[in-house]
């Protein structure tokens, strides 16, 4: 959106311009502008470091580090480009360079800036004033690393994978500097796209929200890797139908019945677990399912007195397979000390799923 100049009672819009055609160099005006007043970017930033490389492997530089008031290291990358070329790749490079930046360095990177004799002991007081602290015993980094891109304006390829990223934890902020023309004067509009301002805090809590989903998923799919991994070395001694199988975090751990199209498997849902035959064939026809699970449900007496319960035939209609299956009382929130009976239920149950499927399942003709 153009900036507007009141002319005469109306509106006139001003003409905007490029820094490429404006001649402005990115390290030595645009970087110099920003490191002379880096508030523009936001104003919990204190910049540490200028064209900064401590590293003996690459000859990469970062152009602006800086700290914010958490403690959080802050990348930013500067382009005067209207794309913002590839500049999202290279600042993940850069934040994974620092991640684990100590204090002290960060002190050192900013004499380095100050230069001067006493530069070392201006650097760690100006940085202690900065985060409120009295020692240095009292900050410790926090391994956040922030990004800020700066740039004439980003390519649709960019936001989306800073929006893609964002989404993913990480924390990534476009801000655009668009430069207008007023007669002889150059002004800039400075302005924040990612994340919009208005929904910065939505953002924030949003991916805290997801943070938190992420964390109790990776929880539970420790749970089933646990209990996967006892529940087949106790199967060893009693059938070989999981003899070759490696344990796994998904709720449920496949078995083989002989024949293509028929899927056994153990389930573990929240309070109750499933021994199954899921019938699908993906290289027949749908109907092909169906009919070999009606060819089944025939048996269905003789099934059950082999099996020596009755078992639940659910043709799951909307979907594209069939299920059979015998359910268990509790799931993967048992308590670890109930396991073993678990176990071994659904150990027997799978054992006599089986031999009483084996067979009518490898007689089907169809």
């Amino acid at each position: 959106m153009p900036l507007y100049q009141i002319s005469s009672g109306k509106l006139a819009a001003l003409p905007s311009t490029s820094f490429v055609t404006e001649k402005f160099k990115e390290r030595r005006d645009l970087q110099q502008l920003l490191l002379s007043d880096i508030s523009v970017l936001g104003d919990d930033l204190m910049v540490v470091g200028e064209e900064f490389g401590d590293w003996e492997d690459s000859k990469r530089r970062i152009d602006l580090l800086c700290i914010d008031k958490q403690a959080n290291l802050v990348v930013v990358e500067i382009k005067r480009t209207e794309d913002g070329g590839h500049m999202e790749l290279q600042a993940i490079r850069y934040a994974a360079m620092v991640a684990n930046m100590t204090l002290d360095r960060t002190i050192n990177a900013y004499s380095r800036l100050l230069g001067g004799e006493d530069a070392r002991d201006r650097a760690r007081d100006e940085i202690l004033e900065f985060l409120g602290a009295d020692t240095e015993e009292e900050i410790e980094l926090s391994g956040e690393v922030r990004i800020i891109l700066v740039s004439g304006d980003f390519s649709s390829e960019i936001t989306t994978a800073v929006i893609w990223l964002n989404k993913r934890d990480l924390d990534i902020t476009c801000v655009r500097l668009q430069p207008y023309r007023l007669g002889d004067a150059l002004l800039i509009d400075v302005a924040q796209i990612i994340p919009l301002p208005e929904a910065a805090d939505y953002e924030v809590k949003a991916r805290e929200q997801l943070h938190e989903v992420r964390k109790v998923k990776t929880v539970r799919q420790e749970i089933f890797r646990k209990f996967w991994a006892q529940l087949i070395e106790k199967s060893k001694i009693k059938t070989q139908l999981l003899a070759n199988r490696s344990t796994s975090s998904d709720h449920w751990l496949s078995a083989g019945i002989g024949r293509s199209g028929f899927g056994l498997s153990l389930v573990l849902l929240e309070n109750r677990s499933r021994v199954e035959c899921y019938i699908r064939d993906g290289n027949k026809p749908d109907i092909w399912n169906t009919q070999a699970f009606q060819i089944l449900e025939r048996q269905q007496e003789q099934i059950h007195q082999s099996f020596g319960d009755k078992l639940i035939w659910d043709d799951l209609p909307g979907r594209k397979g069939c299920r059979i299956s015998y359910e268990i009382d509790g799931g993967w929130k048992t308590v670890p000390e109930a396991w073993p009976q678990l176990q071994d239920k659904l150990i027997q149950n799978l054992i006599r799923f089986e031999a009483a499927l084996a067979k009518p399942v490898k007689d089907i003709n169809i």
